[in-house]
């Protein structure tokens, strides 16, 4: 994947950042939207899977909606949007430093867990969309993003 210089306008959500994390000596992948912070964590990457990045972004966006049971019109207007991904670099500092929050929370919820192997990763998810962000004036991104949906 090599990042282009080019940023495609998104109507509904916007761009996604990813995030690669280390934990466990095992790859994980954080994707947060830039406009509502709404994040996505997906443990266990192996070299094959970036291969596929963009399907396996679609596949645990979609997962995702479904799990905090929007419409499917709603699912379907924003899948839409990212059919085609790009890749570039970011300079977005409050979305990286909303990331490094989350990366914290992350790994401070695995290790209470017990470990990568006794962490529920549903549950990891909703609770992430579920922390007042300074970026967002200390909202809930969850709340961000049906706002944003709707």
């Amino acid at each position: 994947m090599q990042p282009t210089e080019v940023i495609p306008e998104f109507e509904v959500i916007g761009d996604w950042h990813a995030n690669l994390l280390r934990l466990e000596r095992r790859k994980c992948v954080l994707f947060t939207n830039s406009q509502t912070l709404y994040s996505i964590f997906i443990p266990g990457w192996q070299r094959p899977d970036f291969d596929n990045f963009d399907e396996i972004f679609r596949q645990a966006l979609f997962r995702r909606l479904r799990i905090e049971v929007f419409s499917q019109a709603h699912i379907e207007k924003v899948l839409e949007e990212h059919q085609t991904l790009c890749f570039s670099k970011t300079n977005n500092r409050s979305v990286l430093g909303s990331m490094n929050d989350l990366a914290f929370q992350i790994q401070t919820h695995i290790e209470i867990s017990g470990g990568l192997a006794y962490t529920d990763f549903d549950n990891l998810n909703h609770k992430l969309n579920r922390i007042p962000m300074g970026a967002i004036n200390y909202k809930y991104s969850i709340d961000m993003l049906k706002e944003t949906i709707s």
